[in-house]
């Protein structure tokens, strides 16, 4: 399928492939408009339904990741034409739907609607010229897209606080220090990192993948004793796998596991 507001390429050498997704609107520093975000929604379905892709990693730009939402697009609605049509919220979580782990790939700016497009993904690998910042208080809105919510659970309250409030802008030095990225590497390196970090995932067992990211969520939308019960219950599932008597065979044979994700 052809995008105009985004690129989609397959990479990897092994039997379950990477799918990457640039964000490519590059006069608009990546600016997230609805085009944008329902081409982003389609192509993550796309590689999530493929049983080849194993991870996803999404990028953008030397020069910015996301620069924020496309702010002439929004500036005409009023409330009711907001709340009718669904600004933000009929297309910008989709990517909350993708069972395979993604990866974004930070570099350059990551601000507001783009901030909060990093924080939905599972974990973010970050370039040294990373700047990340919530900056909506400064056009007298505020974040639409969660990030009052993620941000404080990432950073926590202080942190986020300071973030939303003053719409200053954090490197991403500080962003790792503080929790939100979970690596820096230098900016020519970004891309071949992620890809680096999505194949590592990719060699493993495809439904040991898939239950931890989900437990993992749960850890943040419930109480921790429901999420330690559901953990527990996967636990167990998973000696019901092929990949799971593969993999302790290996190991107690001292060979590397050969997973059929199943």
């Amino acid at each position: 399928m052809s995008y105009e507001c985004i690129l989609t390429e397959l990479r990897g050498s092994g039997e379950r492939k990477t799918g990457l997704i640039t964000l490519n609107r590059p006069k608009q520093l990546n600016a997230l408009n609805d085009q944008l975000m329902d081409e982003l929604g389609q192509a993550l379905l796309a590689f999530d339904a493929d049983d080849g892709v194993g991870c996803i990693v999404l990028t953008g730009s030397e020069r910015a990741f996301a620069a924020g939402a496309d702010i002439p697009t929004m500036a005409p609605h009023d409330f009711m034409s907001a709340f009718k049509t669904g600004l933000i919220s009929k297309n910008w979580e989709t990517i909350l739907q993708v069972r395979k782990p993604v990866i974004a790939a930070v570099g350059g700016f990551a601000l507001g609607g783009g901030c909060e497009l990093a924080m939905m993904c599972d974990f973010i690998i970050a370039a040294d010229s990373a700047k990340f910042g919530q900056p909506e208080i400064k056009l007298g809105i505020i974040p639409g897209a969660g990030g009052t919510q993620r941000l404080p659970r990432a950073v926590g309250k202080s942190k986020a606080m300071d973030l939303l409030l003053t719409a200053r802008m954090m490197d991403a030095a500080e962003a790792e220090s503080a929790g939100l990225v979970a690596r820096v590497v230098p900016a020519d390196k970004l891309l071949d990192e992620a890809l680096a970090a999505a194949e590592t995932i990719n060699g493993f067992s495809a439904p040991s993948v898939a239950l931890i990211k989900e437990l993992v969520h749960q850890a943040f939308q419930g109480p921790l004793s429901d999420g330690v019960k559901i953990e527990r219950r996967y636990f167990h599932a998973l000696f019901g796998t092929a990949d799971q008597r593969e993999g302790m065979d290996a190991f107690m044979n001292k060979r590397k596991p050969e997973f059929k994700h199943r």
